[in-house]
């Protein structure tokens, strides 16, 4: 077997533990049974905190430091992860979990649009048809929201969608280093927690689930995460991001008894529909183009 198709192999096994793991990710926030606040200072707190630890580290094994931010782009770019963060943590506590994970699958739509407009990127007929039926999914949900009392909270996750994918074209328009970007961004949401949590108090029953979830789940998922495109294709990283939604909504069925409303259900199908089909033609077209390459430049 070639080395090429042993590293896919690799790619494929560390981007499927890390989005298998980050699955847990809001099941574990529910569990902490704390305030918005409170787990939000927590949970950045302890990302943050563990994210320090593991730079100190990887400098003293290298020899070299490593830059944390890359001037003042890379202070935007964190600043827009923490923008993110917060909404994101607002919205666990204002909608259900199947309608938080189906809207943050909008944030490739988000980024398609944001790319088109400040980068010229323009998006592909394919890209547009699975776009379009996006908006619909999300549309579904959102209006379902109407009637349950989430609209709310639909529109928060709506709001850190759309600062995360702000955050992924800042930093592909800068080309520049941003992996600690979004570990730096906790500083945003961990300073304005602490300020509303001293106005109004501590509150989080189980802190253990909090902390396990900053300091074990978040760091290992996004290292896996971010170590896959070195091995993969773009869209078959984005495949694997695709496990939490899918798989979010049932951890939380099964542990705390949520079912997803039959709306809900429905948008989430279409958005997940059309994101893998997609993604798999960008990967088809994507190995399409490699062979073309290789037959017109034969080694």
């Amino acid at each position: 077997m070639s080395q090429s198709h042993l590293d896919h192999r690799k790619g494929l096994l560390i981007t499927g533990i890390g989005g298998l793991i980050l699955s847990v990710d809001i099941p574990l926030l529910r569990l902490g049974q704390g305030e918005t606040w409170s787990t939000l200072l927590l949970r950045s707190g302890t990302t943050f905190i563990c994210a320090l630890i593991i730079w100190a580290v990887w400098s003293i094994a290298t020899g070299r430091v490593k830059t944390i931010l890359p001037g003042r782009i890379g202070f935007a770019v964190a600043g827009l992860y923490g923008l993110g963060s917060i909404f994101f943590m607002i919205a666990v506590y204002n909608t259900s979990t199947a309608n938080l994970v189906f809207i943050l699958a909008f944030n490739t739509v988000f980024a398609a649009l944001l790319s088109w407009i400040f980068l010229k990127e323009r998006p592909k007929t394919a890209t547009f048809v699975a776009m379009f039926f996006m908006l619909i999914g999300v549309g579904i949900i959102v209006r379902e929201g109407l009637s349950s009392g989430h609209l709310f909270g639909n529109i928060i996750a709506l709001m850190s969608t759309f600062f995360l994918a702000s955050a992924i074209t800042v930093t592909r328009a800068s080309k520049k280093d941003m992996s600690f970007a979004a570990i730096i961004g906790t500083v945003l949401p961990m300073t304005v927690a602490a300020f509303m949590v001293s106005q109004h108090g501590y509150s989080v029953a189980a802190p253990g689930w909090i902390i396990f979830n900053g300091a074990v789940i978040t760091t290992i998922a996004f290292a896996c995460l971010a170590t896959g495109p070195r091995f993969l294709s773009g869209p078959e990283v984005a495949m694997f991001y695709l496990l939490e939604t899918v798989l979010a909504p049932i951890w939380v069925w099964l542990v705390f008894s949520e079912r997803p409303s039959d709306p809900t259900l429905l948008g989430g199908i279409i958005i997940i529909t059309a994101l893998v089909s997609h993604s798999i033609w960008q990967m088809r077209s994507s190995r399409r183009r490699s062979r073309m390459a290789e037959i017109r430049h034969p080694i």
